[in-house]
């Protein structure tokens, strides 16, 4: 990669492999899930899976890449200038790659009475039949907004959580999918979505889930840089590429 530098790339590649896994991980439930319990069961059990998979896909990638698994936290991330845009955008796409690679591999290792067919196959996100498309993007746009709120506070703060901000984030996102699971399927993160729907080429409700997350994580970024920052607080991180700096 040309211009970037050794640490950057290993940084690329870590969101990479973070974003493969917790894709491959959170699918994996999802497909498991609804192929035996179903349920009240199924929602316990992709809630946590999805939990603990980003909880630790942070908690590996925070020293190396700053943990972002997630486009929308890496857009916001540009827009606040804690990463610089060209490595951001790599970020970006090693993020998706990765998603679509897990799904691949979810694939070829399930059998198809599992992996479904139509809405939801790989795990794929959908919106319920009883919401308009509007409600679920506005849903989406709320809870990925929550979520930037959270790995804001805990992970860039100066007075966040230090280390232990990948759990804060990991409950986020349990929490974020017991609410949204039987409405949207609970995305917050395009990159979750982009794998199942390439590979499994379901794209109906995916603008959803592509549109919710940018939009949520650009209105905490904006109020982050240019409300919070006007108050003079002193817990805002050092502009320091997240890629270049430990996990606060």
């Amino acid at each position: 990669m040309d211009g970037f530098s050794r640490n950057d790339q290993r940084a690329v590649l870590a969101e990479f492999l973070g974003t493969m896994f917790f894709v491959f991980l959170g699918t994996g439930a999802v497909v498991a899930a609804l192929g035996g319990a179903g349920g009240d069961a199924a929602l316990v059990a992709i809630a946590i899976a999805h939990g603990l998979g980003i909880l630790t896909a942070v908690a590996w990638t925070a020293n190396v890449s700053g943990g972002h698994i997630n486009p929308a936290v890496t857009l916001a991330m540009i827009v606040t200038k804690n990463i610089k845009a060209a490595l951001g955008v790599a970020y970006i796409v090693a993020q998706f790659a990765g998603a679509a690679v897990a799904s691949l591999l979810l694939m070829l290792v399930t059998g198809d009475e599992f992996e479904g067919e139509g809405p939801g196959t790989l795990g794929g996100h959908f919106l319920n039949d009883a919401i308009k498309p509007v409600e679920g993007l506005g849903l989406e746009i709320i809870c990925t907004a929550f979520l930037v709120v959270v790995v804001y506070n805990t992970a860039v703060s100066k007075k966040g959580w230090g280390i232990n901000a990948p759990i804060a984030i990991g409950l986020a996102v349990m929490l974020i999918h017991f609410v949204a699971v039987p409405f949207t399927g609970a995305s917050v993160n395009p990159a979750r979505s982009f794998g199942p729907a390439l590979v499994g080429n379901e794209w109906g409700d995916f603008w959803i889930y592509l549109v919710g997350p940018a939009v949520g994580a650009l209105i905490v970024a904006f109020f982050w840089e240019y409300f919070w920052k006007s108050m003079g607080d002193d817990s805002l991180a050092d502009e320091t590429p997240a890629a270049e700096a430990p996990a606060r």
